[in-house]
């Protein structure tokens, strides 16, 4: 399972591009290397997403020390895993000579053949809907909250959420159908400033209403919500299938582990504040999407029109991911309209029957982000160094294989129970 001889470098023989296979990389040749500052920027953008708006709710039901405990902890086995990932891909370079490890996917191939491919593969396709339900779920609830204040309130006989779903459904399919990324480019960015900008304000409205009400709030919220808040801890640091590409194009390979350290450690003091500062502000009357505690007014309205604009054009870049493996596998690696939008579809479906954006969060969080962002990479990591690592080693690696196994399948149950009782 190692990578193919070299084609012949007879000069008369004309090379033709070879046709996608399961050793074919996701990703094309390497982009201009980044600078320390730009991979910190790019690490930034691939971690933080929708999952730091549930925080506060997290919070809520964990008690804000517990949930910091949970929140920190999460970060560093996130941040050591992330590292394996590496580790292990130059372990491969430093044998075969060069590279072709170009993302998540190419290291499962390498290290596990088709198997290990699909593995990947499946994991990155729920993952990465699984965010864009989130996404929808949020913006249908932020829009039924600013233009309905009776969020059960109807529109032709159908819920407001329903509504406010479907209607962004055409313009998701336009937006989906955009061969290229490229022309998206200057839309995420503006969408990333107005994101940071709105969780500023977040915090700064947190910060005032904690002054003036100073709700009663909790340390512990006790072991049965323990798997629920550590799925969300494990859903907020999304962004592991992009750490390869990223280290990839680092101009200063040897210096990317501190700049991801560096990069980990101030995300997760921005989670904790966010998460800390709105609970503290709210109580137990912090809900679900922290957005729709804010009062009326017309900042509070700018802030949640802003984060459903971030999280709008942000949709299509996350099922990116999505369209390259569902492409390779059923279109010869082809553009294929049709099948992009079936797949638009099928996650404005399930965001229908989720009622409850924090118990969505730790239901994704809990089971295929426990799998991609812990079990895959101890597996892959033990597998390729299981002749040099000591007994602490490998010690360490089984143990955060059982660790993830244990928290998806027991986060994953916890999370279901909370979604069909809020649906009782």
């Amino acid at each position: 399972m190692g990578f193919d001889k070299e084609a012949s470098s007879s000069s008369h023989v004309l090379q033709v591009p070879p046709l996608p296979r399961e050793d074919t990389p996701l990703l094309g040749q390497p982009r201009r290397l980044s600078s320390q500052s730009k991979t910190f920027a790019n690490v930034f953008i691939a971690i933080v997403g929708a999952g730091v708006l549930g925080l506060p709710y997290t919070f809520k039901k964990t008690g804000w020390l517990m949930g910091s405990l949970m929140l920190f902890s999460v970060a560093l086995l996130a941040y050591h895993c992330m590292m394996l990932l590496v580790f292990t891909r130059r372990k491969l370079e430093s044998i075969h000579g060069f590279s072709k490890i170009n993302s998540f996917g190419d290291l499962g191939f390498e290290v596990c053949g088709p198997l290990g491919r699909f593995a990947v593969d499946i994991m990155i396709v729920l993952a990465q809907a699984g965010f864009c339900i989130s996404y929808l779920i949020f913006i249908a609830n932020t829009l039924a909250y600013v233009f309905n204040a009776d969020n059960q309130a109807s529109i032709l006989g159908f819920s407001s959420k329903t509504v406010y779903l479907w209607a962004c459904f055409p313009f998701q399919l336009g937006l989906n159908s955009i061969a290229t990324l490229t022309h998206l480019a200057p839309l995420s960015i503006f969408a990333d400033v107005v994101d940071l900008a709105a969780v500023g304000v977040v915090m700064v409205e947190d910060v005032l209403v904690f002054l003036k009400n100073r709700p009663e709030l909790k340390a512990f919220g006790g072991f049965s919500v323990f798997f629920y808040g550590l799925g969300v801890a494990v859903y907020s640091f999304e962004g592991i299938g992009m750490i390869l590409p990223l280290e990839l194009e680092a101009k200063y390979k040897d210096k990317f582990g501190k700049v991801l350290a560096l990069c980990m450690a101030f995300i997760s003091l921005l989670y904790g504040a966010f998460g800390i500062l709105g609970y503290m502000a709210f109580g137990e009357e912090t809900k679900d999407i922290i957005t729709t505690n804010l009062g009326a007014g017309l900042i509070s309205t700018l802030v949640q029109l802003g984060l459903c604009v971030n999280l709008f054009i942000t949709f299509p870049l996350m099922m990116n991911p999505v369209y390259e493996v569902v492409e390779r596998r059923l279109c010869d690696s082809r553009y294929c309209l049709w099948l992009r939008w079936v797949v638009v579809l099928g996650v404005s479906l399930v965001a229908l029957l989720v009622p409850n954006f924090a118990d969505f969060l730790s239901l994704v969080g809990s089971s295929v982000c426990c799998a991609l962002g812990f079990v895959l990479p101890a597996a892959f990591h033990l597998m390729v160094f299981k002749k040099e690592l000591g007994w602490d080693g490998l010690i360490m690696d089984a143990v955060i294989v059982v660790l993830g196994v244990i928290m998806g399948v027991s986060g994953t149950w916890s999370s279901l129970l909370e979604i069909f009782a809020s649906k009782a």
